[in-house]
């Protein structure tokens, strides 16, 4: 129903709204008629007498015109649940607070002590709680209780009234943020905010670092991003209307604070960009307010140039500017909620956010998001901050600066985005849905700190991480524009592994990904796997040039070969020559064996100048070690070699019992023929895993095959092509006989295609494991999209070892064909992802922990379960 107010009333979009007046004052009256004006809904009012009848079973109570000895025991019980009904109102409100949710209570609140508990309630969960006072004549009163179902008798409301006269002076007294006294609650419209700190993300958002006054890297960062100023006004607009925003700290350290100052205020109020409060912003708005602070730390540089403003505009433009910035950053939210469809996406604080603060304003909120969560101060004074991100759970991405760290660091879905740019770092910027860092490094170090964060941060590379910031999962920013996502439980089982099974963390810089076998059901007949699948998925992505490689049939190993024992206490903070690993982070050799295998391929690099020509301070590898039974001897044992002798003889004796048969006239051709198959396949699965193994007597009865030269102390090599990768690994097979060289071949074209795949039919029948087929680059695109950095083709013979000596059954193998290979595919790219990451930061001398993120998440992946045998 259409109904004309004579005012308005604004009511908190969450929090509490406290109803006052004594019983017959319209209160749930007036709730009934916003919730069927749709301005409340039903389950946002709650009163007293509903949950009266919840506890007790009845609303009211008449205890009068009873025996005493009635009266008093009715009336007592009233009173008990009347209070229990109380506490459970209380401690739903309680709940709905905490949630950020909006209730009106319909009860009298006559008495200070009731009020008192709700507003005590709201400021514990950081809401607002605001007193709607309906103050309705005494007659009137009167008579509507003449009318009511249950009325409270005149005495009763009386009494009420009188009460109510007494308190409602004391109501603006007793804490609540806003009072509204009403006599007509019909011509008043109740108009519900929305919530200032919720903003729709658009298009998308683009959230940049602490600035620093370091305006002309801001400027840079914003124009790479896409930020045009087409209309020359002086505005910066994105072509696809997204916005900018700001972590705070703006000013402050740097030499251009005001500039930078003055170009959020203007986006700002263009509706262009939103800015959140900080701690430097915030001393600057006191210090402009007049008021007695010490300026240090950075501040007094603001100070300098306000100075300068007013010798160079006036005294009162000065005194205009100062206005117009003071009232710019006293008004800044202490956070902002960026959502799509309504629904939290990203949350902008400076300092970090508890998940219980989200959505929600208050001085203790502000402070917290000023300088986030911190315990006492270090011997030089600095602040000691706690690790709140690693308790964040509800499920919005977090980004946050105060705290400058070398890199993006990703912890839990929080984004720590500031890179230091006024101590010589970079600045960043994070974008929002795409969840991708973009950066320009400083022009200098501006602010010449010998102790700055980022100093402080070289001087902890090789500490030990903080495991608790990964226990409930976590994500990898990498440089190959993908986010890694590791859960709780496959992060857990992979610090367990780093417990108990890997070589040390700081010596541990890459795990080699997994390789997928060719997506898809193989296109040739009576094949499981083949190269024309592999050739074909490559030219689909664009990719016209590949390089096939034999595939070696041993264990996968890393290198990390160092100049010399200074040079590893450098990058590994100990003295060593190296070490060699397998795929899992475990040494490969015994310590001894890797001694020696260490010792005499630094003596063949070092005396044929490989560390000197490179100019580096250690080479990584990636490479193949043969023989199969180094590290399989156990598995050939117990698997290969007795299940091979079994079949034999099950097969053989099978046979003469046939034969028997046969010779005695039976009809058993059909059989004989099939186990003769069967026979023929066991010998066959005999034969390929012997070919992989052979005694090894001393280091000339190994060989080492790497097929990625990953990386120097220079630099790594993902820009190179893999033929560059196999001329780099026929250089250092010249250099020591324990290197072999990898066969490959380059294929432009069809004919070229065509040579490989005689050369894979020839190679496989001749029992090696197959080949691996590869696109030119070591990280190549289609478009944005990241393809297999490799893909395995193994032969017919060698896979009889992987699917069993009958797999090639037209029943078994039509099965087989169907088999799907796209979490195999994703695991690839991502541990290949997660590999370049965790190299690229080794080779910048990133802190242990930001290598570990990376190696830790790769064995993560490890952990989950996918079939073994693809």
């Amino acid at each position: 129903m259409d109904r004309a107010h004579h005012r308005v009333v604004r009511m908190p979009h969450a929090g509490i709204v406290v109803l006052v007046g004594p019983s017959g004052s319209g209160k749930t009256t007036l709730l009934r008629r916003l919730v069927a004006e749709g301005a409340l809904l039903s389950t946002e009012a709650v009163s007293s007498d509903q949950f009266r009848m919840l506890i007790g079973d009845d609303e009211y109570v008449d205890w009068r015109n009873r025996p005493r000895s009635e009266a008093d025991v009715i009336y007592a019980e009233y009173q008990q649940v009347s209070a229990k009904a109380f506490e459970a109102l209380e401690s739903l409100v309680g709940m709905r607070c905490r949630l950020n949710k909006l209730t009106w209570i319909d009860a009298t609140h006559l008495y200070p002590e009731d009020r008192q508990r709700l507003v005590d309630i709201a400021r514990k969960a950081h809401v607002p709680v605001i007193a709607v006072v309906l103050d309705i004549r005494e007659q009137e009163l009167l008579a509507r209780d003449a009318g009511r179902e249950h009325p409270r008798g005149r005495q009763r409301v009386k009494q009420q009234v009188q009460q109510f006269k007494r308190t409602q002076r004391g109501v603006r007294e007793d804490g609540f943020d806003a009072v509204y006294v009403l006599k007509q609650p019909d011509d008043i419209a109740f108009v519900r905010g929305e919530n200032p700190l919720m903003v729709d993300i658009g298009t998308g958002i683009d959230i940049i670092g602490d600035i620093h006054g370091c305006y002309d890297e801001m400027m840079e960062l914003i124009e790479k991003l896409g930020y045009v100023n087409r209309d020359g006004d002086g505005l910066f607009r994105h072509p696809e209307g997204r916005k900018l925003v700001s972590v705070g700290d703006v000013t402050s350290r740097g030499p251009k604070s005001l500039p930078s100052l003055m170009f959020w205020h203007q986006h700002c109020a263009a509706g262009l960009a939103y800015m959140v409060d900080s701690n430097h912003g915030w001393k600057i708005a006191r210090y402009l307010d007049g008021r007695n602070v010490t300026l240090g730390h950075g501040d007094e540089l603001v100070e300098q140039e306000l100075r300068r403003f007013e010798e160079e505009r006036g005294e009162e433009a000065a005194r205009q500017f100062k206005d117009a910035l003071k009232h710019f950053l006293q008004e800044a939210p202490s956070h902002l909620v960026f959502t799509r469809n309504g629904i939290r996406q990203v949350v902008v604080a400076h300092a970090g956010i508890r998940d219980h603060f989200i959505g929600k304003q208050s001085a203790r909120i502000q402070d917290y998001c000023r300088y986030g969560d911190v315990e006492g101060t270090d011997a030089a004074g600095r602040p000691v901050r706690k690790d709140w991100y690693v308790d964040h759970k509800s499920g919005e991405c977090i980004v946050w600066g105060h705290d400058p760290r070398p890199y993006p660091t990703i912890v839990n879905d929080t984004v720590n985005i500031d890179q230091g740019v006024v101590f010589g770092g970079m600045l960043t910027a994070w974008r929002m849905p795409e969840r991708q860092a973009v950066s320009v490094p400083a022009r200098q170090d501006y602010a010449g700190d010998p102790d700055s964060p980022l100093r402080r941060w070289e001087r902890r590379r090789f500490a030990a991480p903080n495991l608790r910031k990964f226990t409930e999962g976590f994500a990898v920013q990498t440089g190959s524009r993908m986010n890694v996502s590791i859960n709780g439980e496959q992060a857990r089982a992979a610090i367990d592994t780093f417990s108990h099974f890997t070589v040390p963390l700081e010596e541990l810089v890459y795990v080699p990904p997994t390789m997928s076998p060719p997506p898809g059901t193989c296109s040739v007949d009576g094949y499981l796997e083949h190269p024309r699948d592999a050739f074909q998925y490559y030219r689909a992505q664009g990719v016209t040039r590949m390089v096939a490689e034999k595939k070696h049939m041993g264990s996968r190993a890393v290198l990390l070969l160092f100049r010399d024992e200074a040079a590893g206490l450098q990058w590994v903070g100990r003295p060593m020559l190296g070490n060699i690993v397998t795929r899992s982070g475990r040494s490969f050799f015994d310590p001894e064996t890797e001694r020696e295998v260490l010792s005499r391929l630094h003596a063949d690099l070092r005396a044929n100048g490989y560390f000197e020509r490179h100019s580096t301070e250690f080479v990584l590898l990636d490479a193949e070690i043969v023989p199969w039974n180094l590290k399989a001897r156990e598995l050939i044992s117990s698997q290969y070699a007795h299940v091979a002798e079994a079949a034999m003889m099950d097969r053989d004796v099978l046979l003469d019992q046939l034969g028997k048969a046969l010779a005695a006239g039976r009809h058993v051709e059909d059989w004989v023929r099939e186990t003769e198959r069967k026979r023929e396949n066991a010998g066959l699965f005999r034969d390929v895993f012997q070919k992989y193994c052979w005694d090894v007597n001393d280091l000339n009865d190994i060989a080492i095959a790497p097929f990625h030269v990953l990386a120097h102390s220079t630099g790594t090599f993902w820009d190179k092509s893999h033929e560059w990768h196999m001329e780099q690994g026929r250089e250092l097979a010249g250099m020591s006989s324990l290197i072999g060289e990898t066969e490959y071949r380059v294929i432009t074209n069809e004919a070229e295609e065509e040579e490989a795949v005689r050369w894979w039919e020839e190679m496989t029948a001749e029992g090696h494991e197959g080949i691996v087929i590869k696109p030119d680059r070591f990280r190549a695109w289609n478009g944005d999209k990241m393809l297999q950095p490799a893909i395995k083709v193994r032969g017919r013979s060698y896979l009889h070892i992987i699917y069993g000596m009958d797999y090639l059954a037209p029943d078994n193998l039509e099965r087989l064909r169907k088999r799907r290979t796209s979490r195999k595919e994703r695991h690839a790219l991502m541990e290949s992802a997660l590999g370049m990451e965790a190299i690229d930061r080794f080779v910048r001398r990133e802190p242990v922990e930001r290598i570990h993120e990376c190696i830790l998440a790769a064995l993560a992946l490890e952990s989950e379960r996918i079939d073994p045998r693809l």
